[in-house]
């Protein structure tokens, strides 16, 4: 194992073992829920939106160490930016994970500056049955984001 590999084995286990912003929200928020019933993980998330900016954010879930880390990371990275930079950065993320048409956004020679945490999922895409546990978290953020724009 790299050096490189090992820095993003340990950036997933950190936020699997301390996930960022676990909880519920009050106040005025949308809520969405995700689940991957082939294994069993399950993703709730609160989304707070104010004037087009996510303005705090809250998840819950249980599942793989995959899907709990990229929801982790997801939440370090989307609060305090406008909704249009978020689905930037979920069509970034699928483009990373392959699964939209693109060319992968990541910079080889500089990791971590284009999806900070994030980019240490990446190896995910080795192992296709996994891809759908590191997507469930921003397949959830879709749909909590469509509701603010209904």
């Amino acid at each position: 194992m790299t050096g490189l590999d090992e820095l993003y084995r340990e950036v997933i286990l950190d936020h699997y073992r301390n996930p960022r912003k676990q909880g519920t929200l009050s106040g005025e928020h949308v809520h969405a829920e995700g689940s991957n019933p082939s294994c069993g993980d399950e993703f709730f998330l609160d989304v707070a939106v104010t004037d087009g900016v996510v303005t705090d954010a809250a998840m819950r879930g249980q599942g793989c160490s995959i899907s709990q880390a990229s929801g982790s990371m997801m939440m370090d990275i989307i609060v305090g930016r406008t909704v249009e930079d978020v689905r930037d950065l979920t069509h970034k993320f699928k483009l990373m994970m392959s699964i939209e048409e693109g060319d992968n956004p990541v910079d080889p020679e500089r990791p971590g500056s284009v999806l900070g945490d994030l980019e240490a999922l990446q190896g995910v895409r080795k192992f296709p049955v996994r891809i759908k546990c590191a997507d469930l978290p921003w397949a959830t953020l879709t749909d909590a984001l469509d509701q603010t724009t209904a």
